[in-house]
């Protein structure tokens, strides 16, 4: 059996984020969710999620793609592998060749989780959105989302 793993704060629930925990399912017979924590995003982002992180879960949660979802408290992937023992690790593919990212591929080697890059979408983000809900956002970007069938 194939046990994935995949995080993200997933505020403000968009299609990237369903595109990502759909491509991942794909990919095993069990997904796991990490949602991250509103601490942790304070602390690693300097910003309060708009969602609370209860109902960040529960919507993740109801998505059929995800088998289980979890806490994500920190950032240590290690350590959430020792708890969970997944085989594979999804990431958007923005994250691709990046330090922390050829970090992750040598530590996991070893106990042989393979780390899948997925495709980003492009053009949506929450801080995109957070972005447009301040009145802060270029044209550009409004344009961009009047005219996209994606959005």
């Amino acid at each position: 059996m194939i046990i994935g793993y995949t995080t993200g704060v997933f505020d403000m629930f968009h299609i990237g984020h369903l595109n990502i925990i759909r491509r991942a399912k794909e990919q095993c017979d069990c997904l796991i969710v990490g949602v991250s924590t509103d601490e942790l995003v304070e602390h690693e982002k300097n910003k309060r999620p708009i969602i609370p992180f209860s109902e960040r879960c529960e919507i993740v949660g109801s998505i059929k793609y995800v088998d289980e979802v979890v806490p994500q408290t920190d950032k240590n992937k290690y350590a959430a592998w020792e708890r969970l023992h997944f085989n594979r690790m999804f990431v958007g593919s923005d994250w691709q060749g990046t330090d922390v990212w050829k970090r992750y591929e040598k530590q996991f080697a070893p106990v042989g989780v393979e780390i899948i890059y997925l495709p980003h979408t492009d053009g949506i983000s929450s801080s995109i959105l957070r972005s447009i809900l301040n009145g802060d956002s270029d044209s550009k970007l409004l344009e961009a989302i009047k005219y996209d069938p994606v959005y």
